[in-house]
């Protein structure tokens, strides 16, 4: 490397970066003030960087796991290179920050630049990644060797292995709780439980789980299961399983997912049980479904829900986290003229895996970059992970519901209105549910904002709970008791203001999981103990099938 004395023009690793940043000042979204305090203290970092990489100063530290290892600080090379990879993403996504548009807009445009960032790191290419290299070189290049062969078989595939595929198999080692199917149409499947406990409460307990992901998210292993849990509890534990949909479903209607999917769990639970009243839980999708549906059969004068559990759910759609950059008025249009029942070729379906993809790029350097890095730059096979396995089980969706949902959801937040939007023949109004609600959100979670879920307490009018638990949209809400990890959040007041930070300094953190505080709140709502069912389904719901089914096993 050659020398240079300290304050002498950059070297020309940086020159190609202060050139595009010149070229910005022709920019009109940014003002000239802005970028002139950003170019410049761009190039006071960059000059910095510099003299550390001439020995004249001290190199700074590295956080960023992706340098971690010591090959990257060992090779000075590589060291400055990552140092100024680091500057150069910062600058870009403060200037990102500085383009002077609306809020949407400019939310898109850091998106935009974040992609790029992460995608361009030193870390994802093998001529720029030292650890990556002496892996090769120590290996006599079986790790490259073993990278080729994981690349191909992810090529076929179709998308990247986050993990081994081959440890896990459904209904083997995942969704493994002794149940029965007791009944199935177009769209799912009907599971009932078997009992872990002599005596049962009362009234059942019915789970809806999201159709756009499978529903053993709720049933990965026995230790770390919601619905095992809710089974050992003494519950009469039922879950909807959503069929994965394929040509012959593409036409079904939001309308449909809310008559003939939540509306008829809800009529064969109640027949099989014999109660009128049962007590209901929506995860994320979910929640919107159970709560329609809810709202339908109160415009028909039917309260069948003694209590309504809702995790990580959307109902008031003003604030969807980073999901609200992908949908405006032009994207809603085109996945009509695509999908929609008016397209050309009619109703087409949603394939899962352009979901899936959707949902990791917004966490890239987590769900994509990492292991693209492990599995094909270093040869290492991804270790088995339940909850990664799932993650990577998609699931289509039927164009026109995915569009209904789009347009009058997350486009025209119109659902929270009462009276504004028709399902199943009845004019909506979620205010009309008359049961206590219990709502869940998570404190990191980009899916669905803590603060967008706890604005469902403001929708409705009955006794409302609010608990808040760490980590994110999955993890947060997969978090049994015996492992005492992460914490939850309770506020000592019962009051719920309308501002959720407000709600937020009344509360109090409690250590471990906050599925302990849930099930004693729906045990006081779930009535007196009766020995449990002998057999699974009644004499007009029979058995079909062990659980959990041939729906959640198809693939998409």
């Amino acid at each position: 490397m050659a020398t240079r004395k300290k304050n002498e023009p950059l070297g020309a690793e940086a020159q190609p970066f202060a050139e595009l940043m010149q070229q910005m000042t022709h920019l009109p979204q940014i003002s000239p003030a802005t970028l002139a305090e950003l170019q410049a203290d761009y190039l006071k970092q960059a000059a910095a960087l510099w003299n550390s990489a001439l020995g004249q100063s001290d190199v700074p530290a590295v956080s960023d796991r992706r340098f971690s290892a010591p090959e990257w600080r060992a090779n000075p090379a590589a060291s400055f290179m990552t140092q100024l990879y680091l500057l150069n993403g910062r600058t870009l996504q403060q200037m990102a920050a500085a383009v002077e548009a609306d809020d949407k807009t400019r939310a898109r445009i850091k998106f935009a630049v974040q992609q790029f960032v992460d995608a361009a790191s030193p870390s994802n290419f093998l001529a720029t990644n030292p650890e990556a290299q002496k892996l090769a070189l120590d290996s006599h290049g079986e790790t490259l060797a073993r990278g080729l062969q994981q690349l191909w078989g992810d090529v076929q595939r179709g998308h990247v292995s986050q993990t081994d595929e081959s440890a896990f198999e459904v209904g083997k080692n995942v969704a493994t709780t002794a149940g029965t199917v007791v009944f199935e149409n177009e769209l799912f499947q009907l599971i009932e439980y078997a009992p872990l406990t002599p005596q049962v409460h009362a009234r059942p307990f019915l789970l809806v789980p999201p159709c756009i992901n499978k529903f053993y998210i709720l049933d990965l292993q026995p230790d770390n299961s919601l619905i095992r849990y809710a089974v050992a509890e003494g519950h009469r534990v039922f879950v909807v399983s959503w069929r994965n949909p394929d040509e012959s479903v593409k036409h079904l209607t939001w309308d449909d997912y809310v008559e003939q999917g939540v509306v008829q769990a809800i009529r064969v639970v109640q027949a099989i049980s014999g109660q009128d009243q049962i007590n209901t839980l929506g995860f994320c999708v979910g929640g919107t479904l159970l709560a329609c549906a809810l709202a339908v059969l109160a415009a028909r004068g039917e309260q069948p829900a003694a209590s309504l559990t809702l995790l990580t759910t959307l109902l008031d759609f003003a604030d969807n986290g980073i999901l609200d950059i992908f949908v405006d008025e032009a994207s809603v249009r085109l996945r009509e003229a695509t999908l929609g029942p008016d397209s050309p070729k009619g109703p087409q379906l949603l394939h899962g895996q352009e979901l899936a993809t959707t949902f990791s790029f917004l966490r890239p350097n987590d769900l994509v970059w990492n292991y693209v890095v492990g599995n094909y730059l270093k040869g290492e096979a991804p270790p088995a992970f339940d909850l990664l396995y799932w993650n990577g089980d998609s699931t289509n969706l039927p164009g026109p519901m995915y569009c209904w949902y789009l347009r009058h959801t997350y486009l025209q937040n119109e659902l929270k209105v009462p009276g504004r939007l028709t399902v199943c023949g009845e004019k909506l109004d979620l205010s009309a549910i008359a049961c206590p609600v219990y709502i869940y959100g998570s404190r990191e979670d980009h899916i669905v904002p803590w603060q967008a879920a706890y604005r469902n307490t403001q929708i409705f009018k009955g006794p409302r709970r609010f608990v808040m638990g760490a980590s994110g949209h999955i993890a947060g809400v997969i978090n049994p008791p015996a492992k005492g990890k992460r914490s939850h959040w309770i506020a000592k007041s019962t009051a719920l203001p309308a501002d959720p930070e407000a709600w937020l300094q009344g509360a109090t953190e409690h250590p471990g999981s906050w599925w302990t505080d849930w099930s004693a709140w729906l045990a006081s709502h779930a009535g007196a103990k009766k020995p449990a069912p002998k057999a699974p389904g009644s004499r007009k719901y029979k058995a079909i099938e062990p659980a959990p089914g041939r729906y959640v096993k198809v693939k998409a």
